[in-house]
């Protein structure tokens, strides 16, 4: 069964802030009046109280940095590691990326119900979402179709409403993570970035109309991509949205050495 991270990050914070809690307005002021009762004070002597207990001292130890981890990665950014080669050549395997959170609009942890309207989602925009069919699984692809469009994938060429959109052939892919592939430069929308084409093998076409709320995804390796195209993943829901990836900060799949040039690489 797969660890849901953000809800036991939100109960450890919860349980460490109420331990603290009852420690300040609770249990130490209970501590002190035990130690008065038992003390025959005079003058000149002071109350001593007892040890704080080993729970609380952790719970405040661990809470401010719970709660700074918490707030950073349900609001702010969340990192993720690339597993898969679905969107090489912009992101290889091995790839951990900073997934901005609040670009598309503010959603508390574990109920991911969006509670502030930010910005929305612009095409050719890298997004992780989560998978409809098992929200415990994140995919990463790149948005295609708005709401209200009408996508279609046809001999190996895209189209948006009708439109071709443009692409320019720049010859064999000679990076890491296709071999064999032919790599051609795309512009989607405001996004100009590289796709991958795989000669002899063929991936799933035909039309898809984007509801409202939802998007259309596919991967930048078009013939090695489980996207929006395919049952199990399908158009995917506003409310699955987990944000923007915009930069890779390193790169080792292990046991390999780590990839130094891929440090800092923004991703469009």
């Amino acid at each position: 069964m797969p660890i849901d991270f953000s809800l036991i990050l939100v109960l450890a914070t919860a349980f460490c802030g109420v331990v603290w809690a009852l420690e300040v307005w609770l249990w130490r002021p209970r501590r002190k009046r035990r130690a008065l009762n038992q003390t025959e004070l005079q003058p000149e002597e002071t109350v001593t109280e007892s040890k704080e207990p080993v729970l609380v001292e952790y719970a405040r130890s661990f809470f401010p940095v719970l709660l700074i981890v918490l707030v950073v990665r349900s609001f702010l950014f969340e990192p993720f590691r690339i597993p898969s080669g679905s969107m090489v050549p912009t992101l290889l395997v091995g790839d951990f990326i900073f997934v901005n959170k609040y670009v598309y609009g503010l959603r508390l942890p574990v109920l991911n119900q969006k509670v502030w309207e930010i910005g929305d989602p612009e095409r050719g925009d890298v997004v992780v979402f989560r998978l409809p069919s098992d929200p415990s699984i994140n995919y990463i692809k790149r948005l295609v179709g708005l709401p209200g469009d009408t996508v279609t994938y046809r001999n190996r060429r895209l189209y948006i409403n009708g439109k071709i959109v443009p692409s320019e052939p720049l010859g064999p892919y000679e990076g890491e993570g296709q071999p064999g592939a032919l790599l051609y430069n795309e512009t989607l929308g405001k996004a100009e970035h590289d796709i991958l084409l795989i000669p002899g093998q063929r991936s799933l076409e035909g039309t898809f109309v984007v509801p409202r709320g939802h998007y259309f995804m596919m991967g930048d390796n078009r013939d090695n991509s489980r996207d929006s195209r395919y049952h199990g993943v399908g158009i995917i829901p506003d409310h699955n949205l987990v944000g923007k990836a915009v930069r890779v900060w390193a790169n080792w799949k292990f046991p390999e050495m780590p990839r130094w040039s891929r440090i800092g690489r923004k991703i469009k």
